[in-house]
């Protein structure tokens, strides 16, 4: 059932990316196998399976790319040709949003052991919080290197690792990529775009493994959570 006009759910599926730490190992991370299915059809299968979205937007490398990805796309769902950068793709997207979408979800391709059931907490949180973004804690000690052999420690208290899906109020959103835009910035999550604005971002612990598909060693292990997965 469709969700009321005044707040309509849209999610941009980032597929756009070139994926040049694979190194060849699969033509196309996003359409490697994972578990006899495309990883892309992993990640289309949560958002569908939670409901919370009913506007799909996909952006694509090419049209080989395309063609592939729309056989596993929910209907409807509008194609958006990726930029050079990931802020390029998400920029484009923004772009052709329906203008009564409220709130966005956007979400690398590459991460697909995302669950429907974070996508609906996720969803309940951007509505009273209009940002929010699905972490987990850093686990190892970060230090920062400055040279010369000097480092120093980061508080591991404080640290949290980024994951996607990243979720904004459409309006909030809007503004932060202006501002990227209007800087030249370079950022590499949209929770940075939003930093800009000095606003209040959410985190939705995330104590499952959601790990980015980005080496050829990420697949093997991609392969086994989704068979430690199975019920």
């Amino acid at each position: 059932v469709p969700l009321p006009s005044m707040s309509r759910t849209a999610a941009i599926l980032l597929a756009a990316g070139r994926g040049q730490r694979m190194a060849n190992a699969v033509p196309d991370k996003i359409l490697a196998p994972l578990a006899g299915k495309p990883v892309f059809a992993h990640t289309v299968g949560a958002f569908y399976r939670s409901g919370v979205v009913d506007t799909f937007i996909v952006t694509y490398r090419d049209q080989a790319q395309l063609l592939e990805l729309s056989a596993y796309a929910p209907t409807p769902t509008l194609f958006v040709p990726g930029g050079n950068e990931r802020q390029d793709s998400v920029s484009a997207a923004l772009a052709e949003l329906p203008e009564d979408v409220k709130y966005v979800f956007i979400h690398d391709c590459a991460r697909p052991l995302v669950r429907p059931e974070q996508l609906v907490a996720l969803h309940k949180i951007v509505r009273r919080e209009n940002a929010v973004v699905l972490a987990h804690r850093v686990t190892d000690t970060i230090k920062v290197h400055r040279g010369e052999g000097q480092l120093r420690t980061l508080p591991r208290q404080h640290l949290w690792a980024m994951e996607t899906p990243q979720v904004f109020a459409r309006a909030l959103l809007d503004r932060a990529y202006a501002r990227v835009a209007k800087r030249r910035l370079k950022i590499t999550d949209d929770a940075a775009a939003v930093e800009l604005l000095h606003h209040p971002i959410a985190l939705l612990e995330n104590t499952y493994p959601n790990p980015k598909l980005t080496t050829p060693a990420d697949l093997a292990y991609l392969e086994f959570l989704v068979a430690e997965l199975k019920p």
